[in-house]
């Protein structure tokens, strides 16, 4: 009787070069974010905070270490400042970008996209399809060294466009206890209803 060779299991090393890599990485954007907001600053830019990094920083002042890694830097400012923040964000290395309706600024001749610092603008639809404009740039606090949005401005946001990371950065808000069943009430109902989707089910 003969036996059935099993095949050989893949081994993936994970070496201090992957490592090394994968914190240069997080590294990298905190970076990006200090040098774009610091240029909004020095040139007195009104801008703010949000996306991924914001709601980092919104749990991180509960929790440091369920504060989850972005890959993007996500700023809101006046569509009246644009030309004064490429002004400011050429000062510190970026370059201006426009592509199918996106306006974001590339870090360097050669930066990616992907890499990019991406701008929305105060007040103005992001997408045709959401119930609701982007916030103003009132609805902003100091925090460090940068604006953040404010939480339920951020929050509203999440759930307006309610995408799946828009989601888990919900269920992330709701885990370290930021927001809770009396959030419902913040909101119009189809985003409360939302929220509460959320609630019943926040391991998703």
């Amino acid at each position: 009787m003969s036996s059935v060779e099993q095949p050989t299991p893949t081994v993936v090393s994970f070496g201090p070069d992957l490592l090394e890599r994968m914190v240069r990485a997080v590294e990298k954007v905190r970076e990006r974010l200090h040098r774009s907001t610091q240029a909004l600053e020095a040139a007195g830019v009104p801008y703010a905070v949000i996306g991924g990094n914001a709601v980092a920083a919104w749990v991180s002042k509960v929790d440091p270490g369920a504060a989850r890694n972005t890959i993007d830097v996500d700023l809101i400012v006046n569509r009246s400042d644009l030309e004064a923040a490429k002004t400011a964000m050429a000062k510190a290395g970026f370059e201006y970008h426009y592509s199918y309706g996106v306006h974001t600024f590339l870090d360097g001749p050669d930066g990616r996209p992907r890499d990019a610092v991406h701008i929305i603008f105060a007040g103005e639809m992001v997408d045709p399809r959401y119930s609701a404009p982007a916030p103003d740039l009132s609805e902003s606090q100091q925090h460090d060294t940068y604006r953040l949005l404010e939480l339920e401005s951020l929050v509203r946001m999440k759930l307006t466009s309610f995408r799946r990371k828009d989601q888990v950065h919900i269920q992330d808000m709701i885990a370290v206890g930021l927001i809770d069943q009396s959030w419902t009430t913040r909101f119009q109902p189809p985003l409360a209803a939302k929220l509460q989707e959320l609630l019943d089910d926040p391991e998703g």
